[in-house]
């Protein structure tokens, strides 16, 4: 390997692409990161569409993350890029997000990480992360297992080598696995005794998604109060959240987001689709044709993820979580073969313990890295 042609290439984004060598940059920067998942059958390209977002300022994210893209070449050939991101409401952080190679270049890799310390250091962050996109609502983990495995939409999908990276630099890992589930044999998921006693309980309804605002910001509420102590998350705003859905809103139904009430008011929610890469071509960037292929051959999807869900913490174990999972049960029910979780992480007992009881067995795992600065 001929590291001697090895340049680092940076841009700062605090404004929108304004000359031929910042239009340039960006371009070969997301083609880069395309040509990750549109050029191999195992995997398809659902996030470039944020990426491109963030690189041309237009995001709502940019309004409250420095970011700075970084891309490696040997000669002219592009080898790595990276997206750096100080998110000012995590402030002990410096993000190695949107993390992409051709090979296993160490020397390449410590031009990379060089930047991000410079960077803590001129922020005062005390903490780099690795595979962390922006937030955790776009993005954490790299896989760590069943690399010939297809990708399932949202999720990560990377060479075995991508570990090398980090853990040869001084990170440490944080495990996460995903669940499965095979749904074709099971009639009920609870006794109708206890989903009679849910249901006095608590109130499970759909997403009005003509009123997407006022659906996003019931969401932004809940998964702050619910999430406000978990690892890598910090305080989500409601442009953020109708940006995420507004994106989103064309391949979901209202059954795809569920609140659960209890007197009226919401208490947790549950996020679940249909796994989408399942109609996506190779080669496709998921978009208006995706839509399109969903509404045409939606049925032939056989899995349904469940991405996300969450409880404030006054109604934790009171049964608002079985809630979701009746309702969200009768939703898919003769429509789908399997279930396949996101992720979770390994000494989060309580989530983990749930996916042994109702899951059947682990389905992939994944892995994030912090590195701690002295």
């Amino acid at each position: 390997m001929n590291n001697n042609n090895l340049r680092l290439l940076e841009k700062k984004l605090f404004r929108k692409p304004e000359n031929a060598y910042e239009k340039k940059f960006n371009n070969d920067f997301l083609n880069f990161y395309k040509g990750k998942y549109l050029n191999n059958p195992l995997k398809r390209d659902s996030m470039s569409g944020m990426l491109k977002g963030l690189l041309w300022g237009k995001s709502q994210l940019c309004k409250s993350v420095e970011l700075e893209p970084l891309m490696v070449a040997n000669g002219d050939r592009i080898i790595m890029i990276c997206l750096l991101a100080y998110a000012h409401r995590m402030p002990d952080y410096i993000q190695m997000g949107f993390f992409e190679a051709e090979e296993l270049n160490m020397q390449a890799f410590r031009m990379i990480l060089d930047k991000a310390e410079k960077m803590a250091k001129e922020k005062g962050a005390l903490k780099i992360s690795a595979s962390l996109n922006i937030h955790v609502n776009y993005g954490l983990g790299f896989l760590a297992s069943s690399y010939d495995k297809m990708q399932s939409f949202g999720m990560a999908h990377n060479p075995e080598f991508y570990h090398d990276f980090f853990e040869n630099s001084g990170f440490g890992a944080i495990e996460m696995v995903s669940y499965k589930k095979d749904m074709r044999h099971v009639e009920r998921l609870m006794s109708p005794d206890i989903s009679s006693r849910l249901t006095e309980r608590y109130n499970v309804r759909k997403a009005d998604l003509g009123n997407l605002k006022n659906e996003c910001a019931i969401y932004t509420d809940v998964n702050n109060s619910a999430f406000g102590q978990h690892l890598f998350y910090y305080p989500r705003n409601y442009e953020e959240d109708y940006e995420l859905f507004k994106d989103l809103k064309f391949l979901l139904k209202p059954e795809n987001l569920l609140f659960v009430e209890k007197d009226g008011k919401p208490v947790g929610f549950m996020l679940w689709y249909p796994d989408f890469n399942q109609v996506m071509s190779m080669g496709e960037t998921a978009g208006l044709k995706t839509v399109i292929k969903n509404k045409l051959f939606g049925h032939k999807i056989d899995t349904f993820k469940i991405v996300e869900m969450g409880v404030i913490p006054g109604e934790r174990n009171r049964g608002a979580i079985l809630a979701l999972f009746d309702c969200c049960f009768r939703c898919i029910k003769d429509k789908y073969d399997f279930m396949e979780s996101g992720w979770v992480l390994a000494d989060n007992f309580k989530s983990r313990n749930f996916g042994i009881k109702w899951a059947d067995c682990e389905s992939k795992k994944y892995r994030a890295y912090v590195k701690e600065l002295s």
